[in-house]
Protein backbone atom coordinates (compact mmCIF):
# COMPACT_ATOMS: atom_id res chain seq x y z
CA UNK A 1 0.00 0.00 0.00
CA UNK A 2 0.82 3.25 -0.83
CA UNK A 3 1.32 5.76 2.54
CA UNK A 4 0.90 9.58 1.85
CA UNK A 5 2.20 11.57 4.65
CA UNK A 6 1.37 14.79 5.92
CA UNK A 7 2.34 17.39 8.32
CA UNK A 8 1.72 21.16 9.46
CA UNK A 9 2.75 23.98 11.50
CA UNK A 10 1.38 27.05 12.60
CA UNK A 11 4.10 29.66 12.41
CA UNK A 12 7.04 29.66 10.52
CA UNK A 13 9.32 29.55 13.73
CA UNK A 14 8.10 25.63 14.48
CA UNK A 15 9.78 22.75 13.71
CA UNK A 16 8.71 20.03 11.43
CA UNK A 17 11.08 17.05 12.41
CA UNK A 18 9.20 15.14 14.89
CA UNK A 19 5.92 14.78 12.80
CA UNK A 20 8.03 14.09 9.57
CA UNK A 21 9.78 11.74 11.49
CA UNK A 22 6.87 10.12 12.79
CA UNK A 23 5.20 9.75 9.40
CA UNK A 24 8.86 8.08 8.08
CA UNK A 25 8.42 5.51 10.45
CA UNK A 26 4.87 4.98 9.74
CA UNK A 27 6.20 3.98 5.91
CA UNK A 28 5.32 7.17 4.53
CA UNK A 29 7.01 7.08 1.03
CA UNK A 30 6.06 10.76 0.19
CA UNK A 31 5.80 13.51 2.79
CA UNK A 32 4.06 16.59 2.25
CA UNK A 33 3.93 19.61 4.40
CA UNK A 34 2.50 23.57 5.19
CA UNK A 35 4.87 25.47 7.32
CA UNK A 36 2.87 28.83 8.82
CA UNK A 37 -0.26 27.99 8.09
CA UNK A 38 -3.17 27.84 10.44
CA UNK A 39 -5.10 24.59 11.12
CA UNK A 40 -8.59 26.88 10.57
CA UNK A 41 -8.63 26.51 7.08
CA UNK A 42 -8.32 23.60 4.53
CA UNK A 43 -7.37 25.43 1.31
CA UNK A 44 -3.49 24.99 2.13
CA UNK A 45 -0.79 24.47 -0.30
CA UNK A 46 1.04 21.63 0.91
CA UNK A 47 -2.49 19.85 1.69
CA UNK A 48 -3.60 19.81 -1.78
CA UNK A 49 -0.39 18.76 -3.51
CA UNK A 50 -1.25 15.81 -0.64
CA UNK A 51 -4.80 14.94 -1.71
CA UNK A 52 -3.64 14.92 -5.31
CA UNK A 53 -1.62 12.73 -5.28
CA UNK A 54 -3.76 10.13 -3.45
CA UNK A 55 -5.58 7.38 -5.44
CA UNK A 56 -7.50 4.41 -4.34
CA UNK A 57 -5.93 1.64 -2.37
CA UNK A 58 -3.88 4.38 -0.77
CA UNK A 59 -3.49 5.32 3.06
CA UNK A 60 -3.21 8.81 3.91
CA UNK A 61 -1.54 9.51 7.21
CA UNK A 62 -1.28 12.50 9.72
CA UNK A 63 0.59 12.76 13.07
CA UNK A 64 -2.15 13.96 14.86
CA UNK A 65 -5.44 14.95 13.64
CA UNK A 66 -5.27 18.99 14.61
CA UNK A 67 -2.10 19.01 12.38
CA UNK A 68 -4.85 18.20 9.19
CA UNK A 69 -7.52 20.91 10.65
CA UNK A 70 -9.33 22.20 13.62
CA UNK A 71 -12.79 21.67 12.69
CA UNK A 72 -14.52 18.54 13.64
CA UNK A 73 -16.80 18.44 11.32
CA UNK A 74 -14.75 19.26 8.15
CA UNK A 75 -12.44 16.61 9.44
CA UNK A 76 -15.21 13.96 9.24
CA UNK A 77 -16.24 15.34 5.92
CA UNK A 78 -12.89 14.99 4.77
CA UNK A 79 -11.85 11.34 6.13
CA UNK A 80 -15.63 10.29 5.37
CA UNK A 81 -14.58 11.71 1.37
CA UNK A 82 -11.27 9.63 1.88
CA UNK A 83 -13.04 6.58 2.52
CA UNK A 84 -15.66 6.77 -0.40
CA UNK A 85 -12.64 6.68 -2.44
CA UNK A 86 -11.26 3.99 -0.94
CA UNK A 87 -8.67 5.82 0.46
CA UNK A 88 -7.27 4.72 4.40
CA UNK A 89 -6.88 7.01 7.32
CA UNK A 90 -3.96 6.97 9.84
CA UNK A 91 -3.48 9.28 12.63
CA UNK A 92 -1.11 8.44 14.68
CA UNK A 93 -1.30 9.99 18.30
CA UNK A 94 -5.01 9.46 18.08
CA UNK A 95 -4.85 5.83 16.66
CA UNK A 96 -7.35 6.23 14.36
CA UNK A 97 -7.05 3.98 11.45
CA UNK A 98 -10.08 3.24 9.20
CA UNK A 99 -8.44 0.26 7.80
CA UNK A 100 -9.65 -1.53 11.05
CA UNK A 101 -12.97 -2.15 12.42
CA UNK A 102 -11.82 -0.19 15.51
CA UNK A 103 -10.59 2.95 13.62
CA UNK A 104 -13.54 3.38 11.54
CA UNK A 105 -15.67 2.66 15.22
CA UNK A 106 -13.77 5.60 16.79
CA UNK A 107 -14.31 7.75 13.78
CA UNK A 108 -18.16 7.27 13.28
CA UNK A 109 -18.17 7.76 16.87
CA UNK A 110 -16.27 11.27 16.35
CA UNK A 111 -19.13 11.96 13.76
CA UNK A 112 -22.29 11.09 16.30
CA UNK A 113 -20.44 13.64 19.11
CA UNK A 114 -19.59 16.25 16.30
CA UNK A 115 -23.47 16.13 15.11
CA UNK A 116 -24.69 16.45 18.69
CA UNK A 117 -22.32 19.54 19.47
CA UNK A 118 -24.14 21.12 16.57
CA UNK A 119 -27.50 20.37 17.54
CA UNK A 120 -26.64 21.25 20.96
CA UNK A 121 -25.01 24.79 19.57
CA UNK A 122 -27.83 25.02 17.50
CA UNK A 123 -30.44 24.42 20.48
CA UNK A 124 -28.50 27.10 22.63
CA UNK A 125 -28.72 29.59 19.96
CA UNK A 126 -32.58 29.52 18.80
CA UNK A 127 -33.47 29.58 22.78
CA UNK A 128 -30.90 32.40 23.24
CA UNK A 129 -32.74 34.48 20.50
CA UNK A 130 -36.29 33.15 21.95
CA UNK A 131 -35.19 34.97 25.46
CA UNK A 132 -33.74 37.73 23.82
CA UNK A 133 -37.08 38.48 21.52
CA UNK A 134 -39.02 37.87 25.28
CA UNK A 135 -37.35 40.98 26.58
CA UNK A 136 -37.77 43.16 23.82
CA UNK A 137 -34.29 42.68 22.43
CA UNK A 138 -33.62 43.36 18.38
CA UNK A 139 -32.18 40.78 17.28
CA UNK A 140 -29.90 40.61 13.94
CA UNK A 141 -28.28 43.88 12.39
CA UNK A 142 -29.48 47.28 13.40
CA UNK A 143 -31.09 49.43 10.96
CA UNK A 144 -28.91 51.66 8.50
CA UNK A 145 -31.40 54.41 9.37
CA UNK A 146 -33.65 55.88 12.60
CA UNK A 147 -37.45 56.45 12.24
CA UNK A 148 -36.53 60.36 12.65
CA UNK A 149 -33.95 60.13 9.71
CA UNK A 150 -35.87 58.03 7.35
CA UNK A 151 -38.96 61.13 7.79
CA UNK A 152 -36.22 63.62 7.33
CA UNK A 153 -35.50 62.60 4.26
CA UNK A 154 -38.71 62.25 3.03
CA UNK A 155 -39.34 65.45 3.87
CA UNK A 156 -36.07 66.72 2.07
CA UNK A 157 -37.19 64.48 -1.36
CA UNK A 158 -40.58 65.97 -1.02
CA UNK A 159 -38.95 69.11 -1.00
CA UNK A 160 -37.17 68.44 -4.49
CA UNK A 161 -34.09 67.36 -3.42
CA UNK A 162 -31.94 64.74 -5.37
CA UNK A 163 -32.53 60.96 -3.84
CA UNK A 164 -29.47 60.06 -4.64
CA UNK A 165 -28.04 62.91 -2.80
CA UNK A 166 -29.93 62.30 0.69
CA UNK A 167 -28.61 59.17 0.38
CA UNK A 168 -25.66 59.99 0.49
CA UNK A 169 -26.14 62.10 2.92
CA UNK A 170 -26.88 58.81 5.20
CA UNK A 171 -23.74 56.85 3.63
CA UNK A 172 -26.56 54.63 2.51
CA UNK A 173 -27.22 53.53 -1.04
CA UNK A 174 -30.40 54.79 -2.71
CA UNK A 175 -32.16 51.29 -2.69
CA UNK A 176 -31.60 51.49 0.96
CA UNK A 177 -32.97 54.69 1.57
CA UNK A 178 -36.32 53.52 -0.91
CA UNK A 179 -36.61 50.18 1.09
CA UNK A 180 -36.33 52.71 4.60
CA UNK A 181 -39.30 54.99 2.81
CA UNK A 182 -41.39 52.02 1.58
CA UNK A 183 -41.00 50.35 5.43
CA UNK A 184 -42.45 53.22 6.66
CA UNK A 185 -45.34 54.43 4.73
CA UNK A 186 -46.58 50.69 4.89
CA UNK A 187 -47.09 51.59 8.96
Amino acid sequence: MHVIGYARVSTDDQNLDLQINALQKAGCSKIFFDKGVSGKVFERPGLGKAISSLRPGKMFVVWRLDRLGRSLPKLIDFIDQLGKQNIAFLSLTENIDTKSSGGRLIFHIMGALAEFERTLISERTKAGMEAARMKGTHLGRQPSMSTTDVQQALRAMNAGEDIDAIARQYDISTRTLRRHIMKMNAI
